[in-house]
């Protein structure tokens, strides 16, 4: 059956995005939805393009523009770089801005500049976005109302983050993991596990790394007297009141079993020395050799069968013998697993920082402790500052910087930690792409959020594991120092790229398993050369950048030898003792 001719016109739709139809009037948008009165043909003659759907759409685009526009001028500039090194207060920068210091001058030209300002605050991101949206890539999270992992949306800028030299990695030389032992080594191995009348007790304190260390000499000061060494005790730590136990942290069974052909390690001691009093040495010398340590301790131990010592921390020399420095990479690299709840955390939020591609891990030194023992001042506040000379004026002793010197002087000679602009300003001088995803380690900074500030803006795309971790997992660590730290050295030691702000035992541990994993890339930001730099304000930024990266052209995680410079740590240097270039390569 044929159909009318009125049945058979036709409808059309002209699709207008969302973002124009809310910028309009509710009387434009009325007049859109409910047709006009057909005007009679006298009174609009000559204006029948008013009716034409092609005037409407031009009209709709034009008011979608001029709501672009207005955007573009709700911009909040970063505050400008200081240039004084121990600046005190947000107005001081401002001063500095205002006195002429341009922000093309300084050096610090922000991308992020177009960010309202309600989005420039370090958590920002929707947590239950982020959630679903890690979940999808790690297999992790199935359902979009699980809270608390980061929302990668804005990271990845439309799908394929653009190539980087940032994430290039530095020339490895071919060295690989080599701990052949000798065979003078391997005999004494034999006499060792034959007597069983001596045995080493080691107390152990500070933090996680600091613990590792001592643990680390512990290991070789037992090969180095022939005795059993039991399980290490970990002393509860008087800031951070964490009593976790070595089992807690460690993967006691690997320490074992990797170990078992170096030291006999027992769980605890025989019950025929329970009762005997053992020698308690506590004032161990620095930097002492292995002949030191059997004059000093052999002939005791053999007499009363249990030696106990506490503060092991840098006791031992850096400069042993090979084998000696073999068996400390081996307890370091291998024998020092994390235990297994802690590696399954730590594994998981790494693949969900891994999961959008590459990631840049921080090690933030801002914590108030941190300024006190560095005797050094944040550049946030008046008040932040009187904080820190009041903790410093009743805890004179935690102060590890030379005493003497103010707060200016430590600053330009490189002992200051970095903080956040300056983190900021160094990352984008070494041409840290903008949508860099960044993985940030350590405790909370003084100052809070407004502390990061500097950096969020530059990189916004920034998380830490309170971000990432899904609802519960990190109950478990709760009020544990040691594990939380732990969870971050994992995921730090995955990263494509990481940077301390600040030298330490974190630095240094997460140094030495990169370069024995086949040195990845590890800047060290070379504070005392740069900051010149840093302070030159009629410097351009693009001379900056080239001088910049020129300062660090060699502080990228290159194959480094221990020997080159007395005194080095082969755990942070393991080359050439623990690493090789031949084919005969040869761990465990």
């Amino acid at each position: 059956m044929a159909k009318s001719k009125n049945n058979a016109k036709e409808v059309s739709y002209i699709s207008v995005p969302s973002q124009i139809i809310n910028s309009l009037s509710s009387s434009s948008l009325q007049s859109l939805l409910i047709p006009p009165k057909k005007p009679s043909a006298n009174r609009f003659f000559g204006l029948k393009w008013f009716r034409s759907p092609r005037f409407w759409f031009l009209a709709l685009l034009l008011c979608g523009f001029l709501g672009t526009l207005k955007l573009w001028h709700t911009l909040d500039p970063l505050i400008p770089f200081s240039p004084h090194p121990c600046v005190t207060s947000q107005s001081q920068l401002q001063e500095s801005f205002s006195n002429g210091h341009t922000r093309q001058q300084l050096g610090f030209v922000s991308n992020d500049e177009r960010n309202d300002r309600k989005d420039q605050e370090v958590g920002s991101v929707n947590a239950q976005e982020l959630k679903f949206e890690a979940g999808i890539m790690s297999n992790e999270v199935k359902h979009e109302s699980l809270k608390g992992v980061v929302d990668f949306q804005g990271a990845i800028s439309g799908g394929v983050e653009e190539e980087s030299e940032f994430w290039k990695q530095p020339d490895g030389l071919g060295y690989k993991p080599c701990l052949k032992f000798s065979s003078d080594y391997r005999r004494g191995s034999k006499l060792i596990f034959e007597d069983r009348r001596k045995y080493l007790l080691v107390v152990v304190s500070g933090g996680l790394n600091q613990q590792r260390n001592q643990i680390v000499d512990a290991v070789v000061i037992a090969r180095i007297l022939g005795a059993a060494l039991v399980v290490p005790i970990l002393q509860v730590n008087v800031i951070w009141r964490d009593e976790s136990e070595f089992s807690d942290i460690f993967d006691l069974a690997n320490f074992k079993r990797v170990l078992a052909n170096d030291v006999r390690i027992v769980s605890s001691l025989p019950s025929y020395h329970l009762t005997r009093r053992p020698v308690v040495e506590s004032q161990t010398p620095f930097h002492v050799s292995p002949q030191w340590i059997r004059a000093r301790y052999l002939k005791r131990l053999n007499r009363e069968g249990v030696l106990l010592l506490r503060g092991l921390d840098s006791r031992l020399s850096k400069d042993l013998p090979s084998d000696l420095q073999k068996l400390r990479c081996k307890v370091a690299f291998h024998a020092l697993r994390l235990a297994p709840s802690v590696l399954e955390l730590g594994n998981k939020i790494a693949e969900r920082m891994q999961s959008k591609g590459p990631y840049l891990a921080l090690h933030l030194r801002m914590e108030l402790d941190v300024w006190v023992r560095t005797g050094c001042h944040p550049g946030l506040s008046h008040d932040y500052d009187e904080i820190i000379n009041k903790e410093r004026k009743q805890r004179p002793e935690l102060l590890t910087a030379k005493s003497n010197m103010t707060c200016r002087e430590r600053k330009l000679a490189g002992l200051c930690p970095l903080n956040a602009l300056e983190v900021a300003r160094l990352l984008k001088a070494l041409g840290a792409p903008k949508s860099a995803r960044i993985y940030w380690a350590g405790g909370q900074p003084l100052g809070g959020k407004e502390a990061l500030l500097p950096l969020t803006r530059e990189f916004p795309n920034f998380y830490n594991k309170e971000d990432l971790a899904l609802p519960g997992e990190l109950k478990p660590f709760a009020n544990k120092a040691s594990l939380m730290a732990a969870i971050d050295y994992l995921v730090s030691e995955n990263s494509d790229v990481f940077m301390p702000s600040h030298g330490g035992n974190m630095g240094h541990a997460i140094q030495g398993h990169r370069a024995y994993a086949g040195h990845k890339k590890y800047i060290t930001p070379n504070k005392r050369h740069m900051l010149p730099y840093f302070l030159n304000s009629s410097l351009p930024e693009a001379e900056f950048n080239r001088v910049i990266k020129e300062l660090h052209r060699d502080s990228l995680g290159q194959p480094e030898l221990r020997t080159s410079k007395a005194g080095r740590d082969v755990t942070k240097y393991p080359v050439p003792e623990c690493m090789c270039r031949d084919s005969h390569t040869h761990v465990l």
